[in-house]
């Protein structure tokens, strides 16, 4: 996480620690595993996930496109004020999720709208994925 965080593609960094992890095993060997385990996990993962992402990252879309996560989230501004950014973004997160929206979705609704939130109070962007967690995990 410390990597990913620090600007390092995902896409690079999971099989590089995948293979450091059969390293550090030290009992498998390491080619066949990251060939015949990891990828085979890996494909199973993204041939399953694919369509929920794609579907969740278009609605997302659609919903910061047409306005509609920003009225609910400016809404929820309104009524707490401007510098409770934080609180605001879990709120609007929670009534999303509990709403029906899947976790991915809001996610990727309210990103723009919080991000925009965030820098206008002053909250450092790295609390960000915070706060959507918290509003969009409990509903699970």
């Amino acid at each position: 996480m410390y990597l990913a965080y620090r600007g390092i593609t995902v896409l690079l960094l999971a099989p590089a620690l995948a293979m450091l992890a059969v390293l550090m095993s030290g009992e498998l060997p390491v080619l066949a595993t990251y060939t015949q385990v990891f990828m085979k996990s890996l494909g199973n993962f993204v041939t399953v996930f694919f369509p929920l992402f794609l579907l969740g990252a278009i609605f997302g879309k659609v919903m910061a496109d047409s306005g509609s996560a920003r009225i609910i989230a400016e809404r929820i501004v309104l009524s707490l004020g401007a510098k409770r950014a934080m609180l605001s973004v879990v709120l609007a997160c929670t009534v999303l999720a509990y709403g029906g929206v899947s976790v991915f979705v809001v996610a990727f609704a309210i990103y723009p709208i919080a991000n925009a939130l965030f820098h206008k109070a002053d909250i450092p962007k790295r609390l960000l994925p915070g706060a959507i967690a918290l509003g969009g995990l409990p509903t699970r």
